[in-house]
């Protein structure tokens, strides 16, 4: 598959335990795509809706194009994210039955266009976070060790 992947969202993962992946569509003006291309943008903060059986995209900044003129864009206005159907009904589900969040993972071009990728999340605890962060310098420690 031919997949560029222009940002990751580390703070999602840091903060969130990820169940499930689904890959969405992003609908962008013509100087979004531009400054996306460029990596002008942070889905630090970004999070995602279900409202009327679409999925919008909330909070992503996308900074202006800087040739964009007076037709530039709003930086963080409503993205809508291009889902099916089926998908929009089984994560609708899931968020009403285990208390789901859902959070842009990564963002990434595909043959041309911005794609990105949701996961269906629960936040963390701090002793969990804790526990991470552990568990990594742990795992670095060892690889330094080995290396030796």
């Amino acid at each position: 598959m031919d997949k560029k992947v222009v940002s990751t969202n580390r703070k999602a993962f840091h903060d969130y335990l990820i169940f499930d992946r689904y890959d969405a569509g992003v609908v962008l003006t013509g100087t979004e795509i531009k400054s996306v291309r460029k990596g002008m943008f942070n889905l630090k903060d970004s999070f995602a809706k279900i409202e009327d059986n679409e999925v919008f995209l909330y909070n992503m900044h996308i900074s202006p194009y800087e040739q964009g003129n007076r037709f530039n864009h709003e930086p963080e206005r409503v993205r809508k994210l291009l889902l099916k159907k089926q998908e929009i009904s089984k994560i609708l589900g899931k968020i009403k039955k285990e208390n789901y969040t859902i959070v842009p993972l990564e963002l990434y071009l595909s043959h041309g266009f911005a794609k990105i990728e949701i996961g269906l999340a629960k936040g963390k605890k701090n002793y969990d976070k804790r526990e991470a962060i552990a568990k990594k310098s742990q795992e670095r420690d060892i690889a330094r060790n080995t290396k030796r």
